[in-house]
């Protein structure tokens, strides 16, 4: 194998092969030096290296190619303005041993190479295979026009099928990428294959080309056709004075073009659009698209606004007529307005209202927006399972429109309104996306500027829209969005709370609606708080305004059969089972005569706050615990970890061992079809078993709440104030609750804190001490 000595050129982005010939310019000096040192080498040669990547910025020798092309300099012209043109003639592929860089620079290399010795294929198949490879182009160039004819004189005198296969490769290859892989490719068979096969793909690429252009050739000789015909159409209304509607259509978008307040953009968008449709037929199908995508966009309050009521004062005022307490709410919305005046510029908050049924989150929302004196718009998102009921659809689907933050926004007519989203809590995912998902951009201070329905595809700035949303469970928010939310938590009501609401803003409403004046009904505070405690049993008041509204309809149903017209009417106890009938509840079944085995527990349902008596018996057996009452597997867990607690202290509460592994043990909790769940009734069974095996009575007045752990630890639960609210709406007097929840104590309304004494511990040992006394 001969080495030899030759200057580099190194190409970016073009590939020379051997038996091609390549015309370059050279307008700098180093690299004229390099072909004027190539007449000192061999024969005016040189090796000419191949650098696909023209982005690619190396300076390190070691990532140059290693094969290159050994070629010689056919002809060069010196030009009038210095440049010198060359003409280059690939002679034969070379291996480079070694790049020699004496100026340290990529603009004066040299290289060390030897001939690559080819693969050739077997001497009595190389003529066949050559004659079919020039046959199969031959036919190539008769099919596809943009090949010239004039490269098959050439192959004719071919004898060589390497040859042929680098002659060749150039006009079939579609990338230089793809010249590399020949230029690499040593063995000639193996180049043949390629050649073949980029003929064939090339021939099938031309039909699919050909097919495209004779359809697209129909088409436009068919739209110019149409449009040849409605302009003389056009012509012969105009001069029988027919009117063109489409015209006219235009005429008054583009007036409204020029009156909107929206972004250039937005402007530039509807521009574009109309044109568009101002060149499509009537009779296609994407000009009545087009046409509502334009109504959508002339519709939205791109840059209308409100302006807040800066009185502040006025504004909590109307609050606190509208909703009773919630102060927390209020107190915010005051703070934003202060911040905003102060400030004149402010995002509006994202506030989430979570509390149980009833408590007035909704309608709160309606009063916000009369306080702020803002539009009002409102979704409800509870049960959605698909994201473009959020983000829309793409104008491409049959029936496609904006999400539902869009058409509020359009129905709000305003680009700050106070932007109710209900039932946040109740949204589902399932194959067609995660609806949830979508809300975080919306619900985002940081991203709502630029929100992108799929429908409108423009950015719609939702920073100024004061976004509130509702929810009764916090755990059923996901936590990416719940990270996006300012919470704030609603309790439920206390009786004497509902007992306010129920005189000052639920009677004018009823009466109001029934037609009776209000100051004819008389209906003491008694009466209402009967009902509230035997009619209803609720976290809020909307069974409580239906009670109160069939009442009003019954008494308004007997003035009008009878004719009767009365100054004042009363309602009086006995009246209320002729309204409603017979009681529906009765608090006083759930505290009776101290019991053994009976202990009252606290418990959050979607009512509020609510007591639930633990039961608990035994019975020989071999040591089972038997659970019932619809448990949840963290209550079953609490159940299993108090009887371990008692085993492991058996003597410390006086119980027999023996009794405790040789009889089955049986808890249940009452109101089975009710579901219940969590570790909060922990210290509740355990004192429930103890009471079982010790005889020991459970006071009937005494709750208790508190998660325990194996070591008798009580540590916190939550909750506390709704479990507090129904403690005492149940006529309980004491409650044991976890050390650390004292700190909650100051939530409790003061009416429920007067009447119940609280008893903090932190061990089981002190509960059981209260127990004994």
């Amino acid at each position: 194998m001969k080495k030899i000595n030759l200057p580099v050129i190194l190409l970016k982005g073009i590939v020379l092969l051997p038996h091609n010939e390549l015309r370059l310019e050279f307008d700098n000096q180093q690299s004229q030096n390099i072909l004027d040192a190539s007449e000192f080498f061999h024969d005016n040669k040189l090796l000419v290296v191949n650098q696909i990547d023209i982005l690619e910025e190396s300076n390190n020798i070691a990532d140059l190619p290693r094969v290159g092309v050994i070629s010689k300099i056919s002809h060069k012209m010196q030009l009038p303005n210095g440049n010198v043109r060359i003409t280059l003639t690939g002679q034969s592929r070379a291996y480079v041993h070694e790049y020699i860089n004496l100026s340290k620079s990529f603009d004066s290399l040299e290289s060390i190479v030897s001939e690559v010795m080819e693969i050739n294929p077997d001497i009595t198949t190389e003529p066949i295979i050559l004659k079919k490879l020039y046959h199969e182009f031959e036919k190539h160039i008769k099919v596809v026009p943009y090949i010239s004819n004039s490269i098959l004189s050439g192959l004719a005198s071919v004898k060589t099928l390497s040859k042929m296969t680098d002659i060749i490769a150039p006009t079939v290859s579609e990338t230089n990428e793809r010249l590399n892989e020949y230029l690499m490719e040593f063995d000639i068979t193996a180049r043949t294959e390629m050649v073949l096969k980029d003929i064939y793909e090339q021939q099938e690429m031309f039909k699919v080309e050909k097919g495209i252009e004779q359809k697209v050739k129909k088409s436009i000789d068919n739209s110019q056709k149409e449009f040849f015909l409605r302009e003389k159409i056009k012509i012969i209304k105009e001069e029988l004075g027919d009117v063109n509607t489409k015209d006219d259509d235009i005429s008054k978008i583009r007036e409204k073009i020029e009156k909107i307040d929206a972004p250039e953009k937005i402007k530039k968008r509807l521009n574009e659009e109309i044109n568009k449709y101002e060149t499509l037929s009537n009779l296609t199908p994407e000009v009545n698209v087009v046409r509502t995508y334009i109504d959508w966009l002339l519709s939205l309050p791109w840059n209308k606004q409100t302006t807040d009521n800066d009185d502040l004062r006025k504004v909590r005022s109307t609050l606190d007529a509208s909703h009773y307490g919630l102060d927390k709410v209020k107190e915010r919305i005051v703070e934003y307005l202060a911040v905003k005046k102060m400030t004149n510029s402010l995002k509006s908050p994202i506030i989430c209202l979570v509390g149980p049924p009833g408590v007035g989150k909704t309608s709160l929302a309606y009063s916000i927006a009369s306080a702020v004196e803002r539009k009002f718009t409102k979704i409800s998102v509870g049960g959605i399972h698909d994201e473009c009921e959020i983000i829309g659809h793409r104008r491409s689907y049959v029936g496609a429109s904006p999400g539902r933050i869009i058409q509020g926004l359009k129905k709000a007519g305003s680009s700050n309104p106070v932007f109710l989203i209900d039932e946040i809590d109740k949204m589902t995912k399932d194959i067609k996306g995660d609806p949830a998902s979508c809300l975080l951009s919306v619900l985002d201070p940081e991203q709502n500027t630029m929100f992108s329905d799929n429908y409108i595809e423009e950015d719609v700035d939702l920073s100024n829209v004061m976004f509130v949303a509702t929810a009764n469970y916090i755990d059923d928010i996901p936590e990416a969005l719940k990270d996006r939310l300012e919470i704030i938590k609603l309790s439920g009501y206390t009786e004497f709370e509902k007992l306010d609401i129920a005189k000052k803003h639920l009677l004018k409403k009823i009466c109001d609606s029934h037609g009776l004046e209000l100051e004819k009904l008389n209906i003491t505070d008694d009466i209402i708080l009967k009902i509230i405690r035997n009619y209803t049993k609720e976290a809020g008041v909307r069974e409580l305004e239906r009670k109160l509204a069939t009442i009003v309809r019954k008494i308004v149903t007997i003035l009008v059969m009878d004719n009767i017209k009365m100054a004042k009417i009363n309602v009086l106890e006995k009246d209320l089972e002729k309204y409603l009938g017979k009681p529906e509840y009765n608090y006083s079944n759930i505290l009776e005569d101290d019991k053994v085995g009976v202990v009252n527990g606290l418990a959050y349902t979607s009512f509020g706050g609510d007591t639930l008596p633990i039961e608990v018996t035994y019975f020989k057996g071999d040591g089972k615990l038997l659970l019932t009452g619809s448990l949840g597997n963290v209550m079953k867990e609490s159940a299993q970890l108090a009887l371990s607690y008692i085993k492991a202290n058996s003597k410390l509460f006086g119980i027999d061992y023996e009794k405790l592994i040789k009889s089955d043990i049986h808890i249940h909790l009452p109101e089975g079809a009710v579901p219940k769940d969590g570790p909060s009734a922990g210290i509740t069974l355990t004192t429930a078993i103890i009471s079982a095996f010790t005889d020991l009575k459970i006071d009937s007045k005494l709750a208790m709440t508190g998660e325990i752990t194996l070591r008798g630890k009580i540590i916190p639960i939550g909750g506390l104030k709704e479990k507090s609210i129904g403690a005492y709406r149940a006529g309980i007097k004491r409650i044991i609750i976890p050390e650390e929840n004292k700190r909650d104590l100051d939530e409790i309304p003061d009416e429920v804190k007067n009447n119940i004494d609280y008893i903090t511990v932190t061990d089981y040992k002190e509960v059981f001490e209260l127990i004994k006394k």
